[in-house]
């Protein structure tokens, strides 16, 4: 069995959903080649057990013959047991094809969504994703493991053909061309199911974001008394993709009512016309108990094969989306040939002016929270604007090397869920000493406290058990715990009162002594703290010097007492 996840996925074909699948399907050769050829000979077992019988009948019951009759009832039975033992080894296969490819797909896009970091959430909605992990790997999955019963109906059918071919010429040529026939007349109605499919799954995706919108920002609306207004916000757009479900159901409904209902015309044909053949005396009352076997087991393949375009065409809907995900590229674009520098180089961001010197605590003022946030990204290259690290354009330095020396920690960083340690020791290097050093400087101790198993306590995802303002202290915690030559802190004691911020404050210049940090904040008690505070304004630097000697500016004053003139 192959290991899963997947040492090294690959690299997708994202030109289109059909070379993505092919793509998935190249990938695991050998198990689809072992799913098919145990298919093949699952399918093909079934299908000559009416002739097996057929021959029984004739040359043992008919001709009063016990031991023809015992040589074809034990061909009989080592046919049945090579029929169960290929359908538990295609059982096996068709799982691990399904696990292979749904694993594969979540790894090429967990692993994009790294490479793509800020880009993502600016780039595809919440839901977008969520619906890749929920429904779209399982579609994906579906559309490989079918490959091998697809296999197995097709040579079965030949095989059937083959046989009724030999007993009568009349009865195979309707096989031949009656199976295809039936499959081309459900055909009209896979297009519109593919169609609808990909409108509900579109709707799917944004409902999806929508709640995880709602479920993000709880805790604001019921401070603003909105829970109401999005839960009827909520309501509508479930009933829009209820009514889109209702709609692929309908489709996909009528097109399994047609799956029983042509075959059994198709059955029916087959029978009466074998039951006149018998009574004209064209075939013997064996082969005419082989046709009536024949007449169940072609609903099998004929059920197949309109199963196998149905998993496909929502293979291919899921594909589009994976693919759409995929395409998207990095604002930051790697380089080919790197250049280098040094870590405790000055850090300058070129459009706004801002010079940080190394080893120094520098914060960053400004009216809009935006530009401060928008000048993290830039210093942190999460997008190609310029910025210079000891001279070198950040744009030009190894990724790898960039986001190792500088860690930016915005207001918006996520928990994910798992042991706290693991939260806290991203690069899987830290001592208990370490950790607990970065929470007792970002005040989070109480935190600690309140958990019944310390540091091997769970953490729910995003930190839902936790307060606004616990959440942001483990989230400063973690970035501190890193321990990056640089970092860049986006507003890090906003959702925390004043007495917990001056604590903050006070640590953090201490913990980061002879490294370099920059803050973005407007808060009073942390610019006091810094080594040098930096005021922008409309995009550009206006003015740089401590805390106290820019309060005599009034456009410094005016943003950090909140429009407060003296």
């Amino acid at each position: 069995m192959r290991q899963i996840p997947l040492p090294d996925p690959g690299t997708p074909d994202v030109r289109s959903p059909g070379r993505y699948l092919w793509w998935v399907a190249r990938g695991q050769v050998p198990t689809i080649v072992g799913g098919v050829t145990f298919g093949i000979i699952w399918m093909v077992a079934q299908s000559v057990m009416p002739a097996i019988i057929g021959r029984a009948i004739d040359e043992g019951v008919r001709a009063e013959d016990l031991s023809r009759l015992g040589v074809w009832a034990a061909v009989l039975l080592g046919v049945g047991v090579v029929q169960a033992v290929a359908g538990i080894f295609r059982h096996r296969f068709a799982v691990q094809n399904w696990l292979t490819a749904a694993y594969r797909t979540v790894q090429v896009v967990a692993r994009h969504s790294v490479r793509l970091g800020a880009t993502l959430p600016r780039k595809v909605s919440t839901g977008e994703v969520v619906s890749i992990g929920s429904s779209d790997l399982a579609h994906v999955g579906n559309s490989i493991e079918v490959m091998g019963r697809a296999a197995g109906a097709f040579v079965a059918f030949l095989v059937v053909a083959a046989i009724l071919l030999e007993a009568s010429v009349t009865l195979g040529l309707v096989v031949l061309i009656g199976v295809p026939a039936l499959l081309l007349l459900l055909g009209p109605l896979l297009k519109p199911l593919q169609r609808r499919n990909l409108a509900q799954r579109e709707m799917m995706g944004d409902l999806n974001t929508l709640a995880s919108d709602i479920v993000g920002g709880l805790r604001v609306l019921r401070g603003i008394g909105g829970e109401e207004v999005f839960h009827q916000r909520y309501v509508e757009e479930s009933q829009r993709v209820r009514a889109a479900g209702v709609q692929v159901g309908k489709l996909q409904s009528l097109l399994d009512a047609l799956q029983i209902f042509l075959p059994g015309v198709f059955v029916v044909i087959v029978v009466w016309l074998g039951a006149r053949f018998a009574v004209a005396g064209q075939i013997t009352p064996g082969e005419l108990v082989a046709f009536y076997g024949y007449s169940a087991f072609l609903m099998i393949p004929l059920r197949t094969g309109t199963e196998v375009a149905n998993k496909l065409i929502r293979g291919l809907v899921a594909g589009r989306r994976i693919c759409h995900v995929l395409s998207i590229q990095p604002e930051a674009q790697d380089v080919e040939t790197p250049r280098s520098a040094s870590p405790f180089g000055e850090l300058v961001d070129v459009k706004s002016g801002l010079r940080v010197q190394p080893g120094r605590l520098t914060a960053v003022v400004s009216e809009r929270p935006d530009e401060t946030a928008e000048l993290a990204d830039r210093l942190g290259r999460f997008c190609d604007d310029p910025a210079l690290l000891d001279g070198v354009s950040l744009s030009d330095l190894d990724r790898d090397f960039v986001r190792k020396t500088i860690v930016v920690s915005d207001s918006g960083a996520t928990l994910f869920s798992g042991c706290l340690r693991d939260e806290l020791d991203i690069r899987g290097t830290g001592s208990d000493a370490h950790l607990l050093g970065a929470l007792a400087t970002a005040s989070a101790d109480d935190v600690l406290e309140a958990l019944p198993d310390g540091l091997d306590s769970d953490v729910e995802e995003r930190g839902r058990s936790l307060s606004g303002g616990q959440r942001q202290r483990i989230v400063l915690a973690r970035a501190l715990a890193a321990e990056p030559e640089i970092l860049v802190l986006v507003e890090p004691t906003s959702a925390v009162d004043a007495h917990t911020e001056a604590r903050i404050a006070s640590r953090l210049r201490k913990h980061r002594a002879g490294r370099t940090t920059v803050v973005t904040t407007a808060s009073p008690l942390m610019l006091d703290q810094a080594d040098e505070v930096v005021l922008i304004q409309a995009g550009r630097v206006t003015a740089v010097g401590s805390h106290k000697d820019l309060l005599a500016d009034p456009r410094y004053r005016r943003v950090v007492v909140r429009g407060e003139d003296e």
